[in-house]
């Protein structure tokens, strides 16, 4: 059964960091990142606006992406995001994620000892 899958960037309001990540749900994760749920290297350096994305529908071939992303220098990604999103704009409402999504991400992770991902 095949299933969808993306790799995404993020980065902070400068625009001077840039994370890339790989997930079945683009949209949950992107509200799990705005509401500061996992406490790594988004976290730490305020990663939260979604710049760039790529759909798949193997996660194989998501991850694959992901690591060659991984290995290119800056300025080639800054190149794939300036053909995608030349303002740089947080792309997270064209996907779905408003503040009351961000909020129930938030009130998710505070009830239960939950560290698995709401489906």
């Amino acid at each position: 059964m095949k299933k969808e899958a993306y790799i995404y960037f993020l980065t902070n309001r400068y625009n001077t960091v840039l994370y890339v990540g790989v997930t079945n749900n683009l949209a949950r994760r992107v509200a799990e990142h705005k509401a500061k749920i996992n406490k790594g290297f988004t976290y730490k350096y305020n990663c939260d606006k979604l710049v760039y994305y790529e759909m798949f529908t193997q996660v194989i071939e998501a991850i694959a992406r992901e690591k060659q992303l991984k290995n290119w220098k800056r300025e080639w990604k800054n190149a794939l995001i300036n053909d995608f999103n030349p303002e740089w704009n947080d792309l997270s409402e064209s996907i779905g994620i408003t503040d009351e999504c961000i909020k129930g991400v938030e009130e998710f992770y505070k009830h239960g000892d939950c560290r698995s991902s709401p489906q």
